[in-house]
């Protein structure tokens, strides 16, 4: 149920995107009298799905879904049709157009593709308003919780405080990840003493061999709340409860779990007192430490929300009238694009390995939500459009950006490609993204047996 609940949102959004992209083809090529001889979501190799003919359009739905088109007569398009190409070109057909014009049909798609995820990302700050954990909350604390190897690796150590990424100060806990991944240098702040630390060439590298169930590789300090009691625990009868908060051992206060395991290692064996906060309840009880110097006991993370009523961090809910949601969706729309230009860098330079982590329709598809939120629908839908809109964009035949090269070719140097040169050019462009498709497709089934 979970998969179908996945597919259907991304089969939705991914239909939302194409059909709006090729829209944005579709208007100005009408408004420019060129004719559109089909419109259809989706590919119709062989045979379609649906098909129906208002005036000179067909409209459409193909069966391979791996996006769609609109065909333009007297084009050189995904269809190579080059039997109409190699007749005189006609009044309403592309070809025929001053290449102003065709510039601003090539380049429709990529502006709808921004505007969407725009004008989604300003409805998102209007509707829902940003929750998140600050980063600068978790530093006027106590810092950072290490305990994976790889945060080890960068030179990160419990009690650390994250500064800057690439100079930039870093505005949400959240995003630390994200900004490791795309960033070369970090500042850190280690009681009092400022470290500036190189991030490895290879991290991403070494970040997509954890697998994909490893979790964060930073964590906020948590207190030491309890979970499960396992059945081989020496503490299973004893007066613990789930939920109940240890604050002290032995008389030493005890903030954060991390900080437990020193403490317990000095009285493997032996029984202790233990200070809980059960509620609003301060209590003292025995519990005995295993040979390990363990209590038996499973530690449970509390939600942010709870840590915020204890006093561990503050929260940032803002919240955004209609007028101050246009500048933060802005600003966002501009962060997504610019993440994602850092990420697409990475993954052409080998020595990085962030070719890994390029994946297909499976991983599109896992970063839907399995139950239905809109939130979160719509913060993935905006996302992919502004990344189907610069996808669009690069200089390669068979995408938006290789038309747009040419025309502005034309513009600037007069001189138009010749037809046969845009059939080559459209075939080469089609097997590099046939190969980039099949390579992050099979990256998806690769992870999948692995």
């Amino acid at each position: 149920m979970e998969i179908l609940i996945k597919a259907s949102q991304f089969i939705l959004s991914l239909s939302l995107l194409i059909v709006l992209h090729e829209l944005g083809h579709f208007i100005p090529a009408k408004l420019f009298k060129t004719r559109v001889e089909k419109f259809y979501l989706f590919f119709d190799y062989k045979f379609s799905l649906f098909k129906k003919k208002i005036g000179e359009t067909v409209y459409g739905i193909g069966w391979i879904p791996l996006g769609g088109y609109v065909k333009i007569s007297g084009m050189i398009d995904e269809s190579m049709d080059t039997e109409q190409m190699a007749l005189p070109s006609k009044p309403w057909e592309f070809r025929s157009k001053p290449a102003w014009q065709r510039l601003i049909i090539m380049l429709g798609g990529v502006f709808v593709n921004f505007v969407l995820g725009i004008f989604i990302y300003i409805m998102l700050m209007w509707a829902y308003g940003e929750q998140y954990l600050p980063n600068e909350s978790v530093n006027a604390k106590d810092g950072v919780w290490v305990q994976d190897s790889l945060a080890m690796n960068l030179g990160l150590k419990t009690g650390d405080k994250i500064l800057t990424v690439d100079g930039e100060k870093v505005k949400k806990f959240s995003s630390l990840s994200l900004e490791f991944i795309n960033g070369n240098n970090y500042q850190v702040d280690r009681n009092g003493t400022i470290l500036d630390k190189k991030i490895p060439e290879d991290f991403i590298s070494q970040l997509m061999d954890r697998g994909k169930d490893a979790g964060p590789i930073l964590h906020t300090r948590y207190p030491f709340t309890i979970g499960k009691i396992s059945a081989d625990s020496p503490n299973l009868n004893s007066n613990l409860k789930t939920k109940d908060i240890i604050i002290g051992i032995n008389g030493e206060t005890l903030k954060y779990f991390d900080e437990a395991e020193q403490i317990l290692l000095k009285y493997k064996n032996q029984e202790v007192n233990v200070t809980i906060k059960r509620g609003n309840e301060i209590k003292n009880i025995k519990l005995n430490v295993t040979d390990k110097g363990k209590f038996g006991v499973a530690f449970s993370p509390l939600p942010y929300k709870d840590l915020e009523k204890l006093g561990y961090y503050n929260l940032a809910d803002v919240e955004y009238s209609f007028a101050e949601a246009i500048p933060a969706g802005l600003n966002k729309s501009w962060k997504t694009l610019t993440d994602y230009v850092k990420q697409l860098k990475k993954i052409f330079n080998p020595s990085t390995g962030a070719y890994k982590g390029l994946g297909g329709f499976i991983s599109i598809g896992s970063i839907f939500p399995d139950e239905w939120s809109a939130e979160s629908f719509w913060n993935i839908t905006a996302f992919l459009s502004i990344m189907l809109g610069f996808m669009n964009l690069l200089p390669i035949p068979a995408l938006d950006g290789g038309h747009v090269v040419f025309t502005l070719w034309e513009m600037i140097t007069g001189k138009k490609p010749g037809d046969k040169f845009l059939e080559y050019a459209q075939v080469t462009g089609f097997i590099l993204l046939i190969a980039l498709l099949l390579f992050a497709n099979g990256n998806d089934i690769f992870r999948l047996f692995k």
